[in-house]
């Protein structure tokens, strides 16, 4: 049964960009990864500052095998933001891909964890 992690990343408008940029420069860090599915990166728009990462996987082990990985940390492994497991590119686990770490760019995080019990797509 698939699983989905959507990680809550509090980043203040001023971050956005800088929170964007990060993304971008890692497009295609996970896709690879055994067992990952999905991968969505969403802006808010109705005037919260929390943006949502949404990933999906074959199962809880193949995202907790990736969680233990150093791609997803900024070269720290099992990286998180806040404790969370979260996909971290904002750079407050270390150096990333684009070199020396900034600082973060979000100032909260939180992980939720879901199993997908019905999924559609589209028809035709």
């Amino acid at each position: 049964m698939s699983v989905v992690k959507i990680n809550v990343l509090t980043v203040s408008p001023e971050m956005r960009e800088t929170l964007e940029q990060r993304f971008a420069a890692r497009a295609g860090a996970v896709e690879g990864s055994d067992g990952f599915e999905w991968f969505e990166l969403l802006r808010p728009v109705d005037g919260t500052d929390d943006y949502l990462v949404y990933t999906r996987w074959r199962d809880e082990a193949a995202f907790e095998a990736w969680r233990g990985t150093q791609s997803h940390a900024g070269g720290q492994p099992g990286g998180t933001a806040g404790g969370t497991g979260a996909i971290r590119p904002d750079g407050a686990g270390g150096p990333g891909p684009g070199g020396p770490a900034t600082g973060p760019a979000a100032s909260g995080a939180a992980l939720w964890s879901f199993e997908v019990v019905q999924s559609a797509g589209p028809t035709g």
